[in-house]
């Protein structure tokens, strides 16, 4: 989990960072902040598109009688999209523009369908039970419950 969170909170922005500058220094940085926002923005408006044809589509799911999961994973897809269209830098802004685009969003689907998948055949469930952390808020001396977790498995 860490190397995850490190690539995403530290390396990310700086690769943006290092793009920005770079494209920057060869269109001119005018270019480039107006060239940004004209992503940003036409990426909202196709993410707004987008999410609504999902919502249309889960509504439809419903009143069929079906279990609208397809339509569920697209529009968590479209909303990760849309996240990744309001952080500022290219390298992001692409990653954004691509999961709109039904190709792209289609090959990610089929990825979290087959993680979702291989999960339930796992049948493993993680719950968390007990209070807050200790070291919390309470009256002193209290004994707060301990955080724990168990792995149940059928």
């Amino acid at each position: 989990m860490f190397p995850r969170l490190l690539i995403l909170f530290i390396v990310v922005p700086l690769m943006e960072l290092l793009v920005i500058i770079e494209i920057g220094s060869r269109i001119g940085y005018l270019y480039t902040i107006v060239l940004l926002i004209l992503i940003s923005f036409s990426g909202a408006a196709l993410a707004r598109r987008e999410g609504y044809r999902a919502i249309a589509q889960i509504q439809a799911d419903v009143a069929a009688g079906r279990m609208p999961a397809d339509s569920l994973i697209d529009g968590a897809l479209i909303l990760l999209a849309a996240a990744l269209l309001i952080t500022p830098g290219y390298i992001t802004d692409v990653a954004g523009l691509a999961l709109l685009l039904p190709p792209a969003r289609r090959r990610a689907h089929r990825y979290v369908r087959r993680r979702v998948r291989s999960a339930a055949e796992a049948r493993t469930f993680r719950v968390w039970t007990g209070g807050p952390p200790s070291g919390g808020s309470g009256a002193a001396g209290s004994q707060e419950p301990e955080q724990r977790r168990k792995e149940i498995k059928n």
